[in-house]
């Protein structure tokens, strides 16, 4: 598994765990927790691409916050 897959299934497991959405920061810490053979610049640098390659699965409720798109609130 490539480190870019490693950590995004860090992301979207913790992402799963928390239907409010996570932080920058603590999508951060969980990761270098989670696995601190990962370089934080490596991690960085995927997370702030997760909406952009992902935009069917996560969108930024709030700036700096990530979410999964399924515990987003219904918007009319």
């Amino acid at each position: 598994m490539t480190v870019t897959a490693r950590i995004q299934h860090i992301v979207f497991d913790a992402l799963e765990k928390h239907p409010e959405g996570l932080q920058w920061a603590e999508l951060l810490r969980i990761i270098e927790d989670t696995d601190p053979t990962i370089h934080p610049k490596t991690a960085n640098g995927v997370v702030w691409k997760l909406v952009e390659n992902h935009p069917e699965t996560i969108h930024k409720p709030a700036r700096g916050r990530f979410q999964l798109k399924k515990f987003a609130p219904e918007t009319h």
